[in-house]
């Protein structure tokens, strides 16, 4: 499989997607039904290759150099008919074809999933109720959307996402949504404290899914209330019955803190059914098995998991190696918004957002796929090197747009490489409103 394979596969899956507008436009039937200079492929094209400039420039770089003259209002107006669900049903599509060409890894038969999410800062828009913040003590306004990802550790690539608008996000159920989409049989699906919840767990677990999910040590959450070793380190097995009952005979039973739990009306879980004038009916209780670690991280740090991974096969080292790897999605967030230009929007309307963190997603699995194939020869150096994913982003989008074509594609990205240095830590930058803001309009790449 080499670059032209994969943008093949690309391309194709758009010309499928085209043959339907009707399901991804917002007035089927009239959008996107007479032939026009800017057509449903030739729209999902461009808004694929926008990056830093203005929308000009864009659309400068983009159609003038195919002999095609189109205005930024006719493009403005065509992105109104368009759907966001078009680049997602992209990106399904697009990997669903990729993986039948090449089998995608695997260990001990699962795919090593994760699941995390990341803030998006958008241009400020005092309409948008759902995603504005007013801001407090002399802060500017801004608006927020949530993006929650599933992410294949072993491809570093992007399985599928779902956009929240921040004042109604809920991770959870995005969680659910994702997981119950998925086509995948076989996965380990690896989280963090956020994503702790017996409803989740429930599940992926009716699911056929692993999990292994880092879970909080206080008063609230899934070890509250359990008895635990008192030692440090521990691998506790769980085999637990939740009921919403609270009849005398439970009271009892729930004495039996590691087997037995109640779960309140108000609290979400889907597998037991909510007890409206049943007073006096027999309880209906759901079984869960799990595990719960208590692993040491360093001198000073211990996490507690929690899993459904055998025990055998899956001790608390191999637990600890495998959390570990989900850092990956934490550094493909931020190569996603810098590298790839995520946070470059080209509108204030929430479905032309959404149009393009989906589309920032397709070109970051489609760099992903191509660089997977380059072959890096520097022998005897001190440091291993990989490609330098700045630059095979940029190289990507050249040749989607037909200013390059393969086999130089390979060639120069294997020219463009930065050594591994590993251990190096950097401080993390947590503000919503400095580095992770939206670019403004007015400040463009020229």
């Amino acid at each position: 499989m080499d670059a032209a394979c994969v943008k093949r596969s690309l391309l194709d899956q758009i010309e499928i997607l085209a043959e339907h507008p009707e399901l991804y436009c917002q007035n089927p039937g009239r959008d996107f039904t007479r032939k026009r200079k800017l057509s449903f492929s030739a729209l999902v094209s461009f808004i694929l290759n926008m990056h830093g400039g203005s929308m000009t420039h864009e659309i400068i770089d983009f159609f003038l150099e195919k002999g095609i003259s189109v205005s930024t209002s006719a493009v403005v107006q065509m992105r109104d008919k368009l759907k966001a669900e078009v680049f997602r049903a992209l990106l399904l599509g697009f990997n669903k074809q990729m993986e039948e060409v090449s089998a995608p890894k695997t260990e001990n038969g699962l795919r090593i999933l994760a699941v995390d999410g990341s803030d998006i800062q958008i241009p400020v828009n005092t309409n948008d109720a759902e995603s504005f913040f007013p801001g407090t003590n002399g802060q500017k306004p801004y608006n927020l959307l949530h993006m929650n990802a599933l992410y294949d550790l072993k491809q570093q690539i992007y399985l599928d996402a779902i956009i929240q608008k921040r004042l109604n996000w809920n991770e959870h159920k995005a969680l659910i949504e994702m997981a119950e989409a998925s086509p995948i049989d076989n996965a380990l699906v690896i989280a963090d404290r956020g994503y702790e919840s017996y409803n989740n767990l429930a599940h992926l677990n009716e699911r056929g899914w692993f999990y292994l999910i880092r879970i909080k040590d206080g008063r609230t959450g899934i070890v509250t209330g359990l008895d635990v070793p008192n030692t440090d380190e521990f691998d506790l097995e769980i085999s637990m019955n939740f009921t919403r009952s609270l009849t005398n005979e439970v009271k009892e039973l729930c004495k039996d803190k590691n087997h037995y739990r109640f779960i309140p009306q108000n609290v979400n879980f889907d597998y037991l059914p909510a007890l409206n004038g049943t007073y006096g009916a027999k309880p209906v209780f759901y079984n869960l098995n799990y595990r719960i670690v208590r692993v040491r991280i360093n001198n000073e740090l211990l996490e507690t998991l929690v899993t459904n991974l055998p025990a055998e096969q899956y001790p608390p080292d191999k637990l600890k190696e495998l959390y570990a790897l989900r850092w990956g999605i934490e550094t493909s967030f931020r190569s996603l918004k810098y590298t790839v230009g995520m946070l470059h929007f080209h509108s204030k309307k929430a479905e032309c957002i959404f149009q393009e963190v989906f589309a920032s997603l397709v070109i970051y699995n489609l760099t992903e796929w191509i660089t997977a194939q380059v072959i890096i020869q520097k022998p005897d150096c001190k440091h291993a090197y990989r490609v330098n994913f700045t630059a095979a982003v940029h190289i990507c989008r050249k040749m989607l747009s037909e200013k390059m074509h393969p086999p130089d594609v390979e060639i120069l990205i294997a020219k463009y490489i930065v050594p591994i240095r590993p251990n190096r830590k950097y401080e993390r930058c947590m503000s919503k409103r400095g580095k992770d803001s939206a670019i403004n309009f007015i400040y463009r790449i020229a």
